[in-house]
């Protein structure tokens, strides 16, 4: 039997899956991050015990028939590397901001609304780099979290997907940089870019001894952690969608029409010859903890009608600022008035952030996606049933939770496919 092996590089920690040709999962390794340790410790020095021990917590009998290995990382996590593939600074995690002292130059250079127009992205991170490193970064190679990951395992420097380089700049439409972009002067070496899934290269002969595997196991290009969890929930037709409620409130929606608008936080990624369209919201989960323990949170929506509609009118967040649908950095939250009941509370929050999704998807479709015929959810939010029913009143579809939710999963189906098709 052969195997596919999928690794989810997240926020808290890194996670593995194998599968067969048939979708069964078969092994699951996990490799928590220790927040108060692990985290101000060299990064790279961190990934890389967290990838080969993952590697090897899967059993022996599938290891031998492992046929592939993909690696998602979280998007626009980047790294600046020597000739060798060496680090030669901290890498720039997803939410860093320090991108925001490059913002003029950025606006300079990009066209109007694009992806890259953000203090977060790929390019603000390659760009800061460019100022603050006193280098002649020409000789250096410029990786996203996931193509250095799966370097250390071929050996091939300067590969990526079109997913991770998104946010860099690269056009999924027409495959190719940008002339704005190659025009960009004294910048690192940037990745060659292939599909997402792509087989790159067999493993070096020292992987396949240290761990067992088959010389001639593939490791292919790989993709971001969200749109990885999207590709493990199954959804293949236009107008599905997948919602991630979790800390925060994240929208995919599979589209014919390609739709990029910073204005509104909106960008897009190439899945074939679709488009997955969406955004995230700072609001969501978060927003709950503050005011309710998970205990609390079950208790209390169990009292809640989700038929009757709540008469109050929130704007969920923990702090000023909100990404998507309103893409405003100064948007004050909205939590008032504040009722005694707590159940009454709560049923104002959760309604109040269904409004919020129901608000984006529709944003999406003015905009031109494809009409929204049904919602999966992914994160912790999935599990409320009482949510559910009112964001399904709201949204006018069918929602539902989908047999697979876990990122791993969808690398894993990502590597197989590649190599089944």
């Amino acid at each position: 039997m052969n195997f596919y092996l999928g690794i989810d590089f997240g926020t808290t920690g890194a996670r593995a899956v194998a599968i067969d040709a048939a979708g069964t999962l078969h092994a699951e390794a996990q490799y928590p991050f220790n927040a108060t340790s692990d985290l101000q410790n060299h990064l790279p020095d961190l990934w890389q015990t967290a990838l080969f021990t993952l590697i090897s917590q899967i059993p022996q009998e599938i290891c031998r028939d492992l046929r592939a290995i993909a690696i998602n990382g979280t998007s626009s996590t980047v790294l600046l590397c020597d000739a060798g593939g060496k680090p030669i600074a901290e890498p720039l995690l997803y939410n860093d901001g320090r991108g925001v002292a490059v913002m003029q130059e950025l606006k300079t250079i990009a066209p109007a609304n694009h992806p890259v127009i953000s203090a977060t992205s790929s390019l603000a991170k390659l760009l800061w780099f460019r100022h603050k490193l006193n280098l002649p970064l020409q000789k250096h190679y410029f990786l996203h979290q996931a193509d250095w990951l799966a370097f250390l395992l071929h050996n091939r420097l300067g590969i990526s997907d079109y997913h991770n380089a998104l946010k860099l700049g690269y056009d999924p439409e027409r495959l190719c940089y940008p002339n704005w972009l190659l025009d960009i002067k004294s910048i690192p070496h940037l990745p060659e870019i292939v599909k997402p899934g792509m087989p790159v290269g067999e493993i070096t002969a020292e992987i396949a001894q240290q761990f067992g595997l088959p010389a001639d196991c593939q490791v292919c290009a790989g993709t971001t952690d969200s749109i990885a969890a999207f590709l493990a929930s199954g959804v293949q037709s236009p107008g599905e969608a997948v919602t991630s409620l979790g800390s925060t409130l994240v929208l995919k929606l599979l589209s014919r029409t390609r739709i990029d608008d910073a204005r509104y936080g909106i960008y897009s990624h190439r899945l074939e010859d679709l488009w997955l369209v969406g955004g995230a919201s700072n609001t969501g989960g978060a927003v709950l903890r503050q005011f309710f323990t998970d205990t609390e949170l079950e208790s209390l929506s169990r009292q809640i009608d989700p038929e009757q509609e709540s008469p109050l009118d929130y704007y969920p967040l923990i702090k000023a600022g909100d990404r998507f649908p309103i893409n405003d950095p100064n948007l004050p939250p909205r939590l008032e008035p504040r009722p005694d009941n707590p159940v009454e509370f709560l049923h104002g929050l959760l309604e109040s952030i269904a409004r919020i999704e129901a608000q984006a998807y529709q944003l999406l479709q003015e905009l031109g996606t494809t009409k929204l015929t049904h919602v999966y959810t992914a994160g912790g939010g999935a599990k409320n049933p009482v949510w559910s029913a009112i964001r399904e009143r709201l949204l006018n579809v069918p929602v539902g939770v989908p047999a697979h939710t876990e990122a791993a999963y969808g690398t894993a189906l990502l590597a197989m496919r590649q190599l089944t098709q």
